[in-house]
């Protein structure tokens, strides 16, 4: 893609180390980046491309690629140790469940996303969303006038989220999240690292940050159900939608978060 820069922006060589406006990366003397004379700040050359970019990602696209990866690499390994019987073996046998859980994991990330998509025009949501440096993404990111949404999708057909609660008069209260009776801490601290790192790509004027665990085909009960664990709130698409319009407003320069997340957490 070629860098087309505004009329006070200029590609250059930094006489000196900065920070990017946008991603808060530490650029270093002699790295290339973009000064924006009107400001006197600099952003590195990968947020000048993703500002550019208003794509707001495929839901669900590295989930998908991972199942379809893995599935490939079976199917090639079955029929390159039984060239005659390969086919009839693959069509008997099923994948992995480590290999469906990623087809799964798509799937709930495609579904929540056409949820998403009955939110205010207020609003700006991007799908997977690559965080840099690391394996990891971001499933959604929601980012209106209540603040930026940080949304991990989990696709648990029949299985009940639950909060226990452990500790809390003599011994120190102690949060956890049950999944069908599994421990689910894992996916809490997860969570509580993406909000992490979204409220550090806003620097310190970011606005409300709140973490999300959402659960689809789940076996919620008809009354409540929702809860919070360690901050990060859990619920289902639905409730996470109405969650979402109904906060506290706040006086936020929406656009600007947004390009600001588009830049930092790249789409995958």
């Amino acid at each position: 893609m070629t860098l087309e820069l505004g009329p006070d922006d200029k590609r250059m060589r930094l006489r000196y180390a900065g920070t990017c406006r946008l991603c808060a990366r530490q650029l270093s003397a002699g790295e290339e980046a973009v000064y924006e004379r009107g400001s006197k700040t600099v952003r590195c050359v990968d947020c000048a491309v993703g500002a550019m970019e208003s794509d707001p990602g495929s839901a669900g696209v590295s989930a998908r690629r991972e199942y379809e990866r893995r599935r490939d690499n079976r199917e090639q390994r079955i029929r390159t140790d039984h060239p005659k019987l390969g086919g009839l073996i693959l069509a008997l046998t099923d994948d992995p469940q480590s290999t469906r859980a990623w087809e799964r994991g798509a799937l709930g990330e495609e579904l929540l996303a056409r949820r998403l998509a009955d939110l205010p025009d207020t609003f700006r949501v991007l799908h997977d969303r690559r965080i840099r440096g690391t394996r990891a993404n971001i499933d959604h990111i929601v980012i209106g006038p209540t603040g930026a949404w940080v949304i991990d999708a989990k696709r648990y057909v029949g299985k009940r989220p639950a909060l226990r609660v452990e500790g809390g008069i003599i011994r120190p209260r102690v949060e956890s999240l049950r999944i069908g009776g599994r421990d689910g801490t894992k996916l809490v601290q997860g969570v509580q690292s993406q909000v992490e790192r979204v409220a550090a790509a806003l620097g310190e004027a970011a606005p409300p940050v709140t973490g999300v665990l959402c659960f689809l085909e789940a076996d919620w009960p008809l009354i409540g159900g929702s809860f919070s664990v360690d901050g990060v709130d859990v619920l289902w698409p639905r409730l996470l939608v109405q969650r979402v319009t109904d906060a506290t407003p706040q006086l936020l320069d929406v656009d600007l978060i947004h390009t600001q997340l588009a830049s930092a957490f790249p789409s995958v």
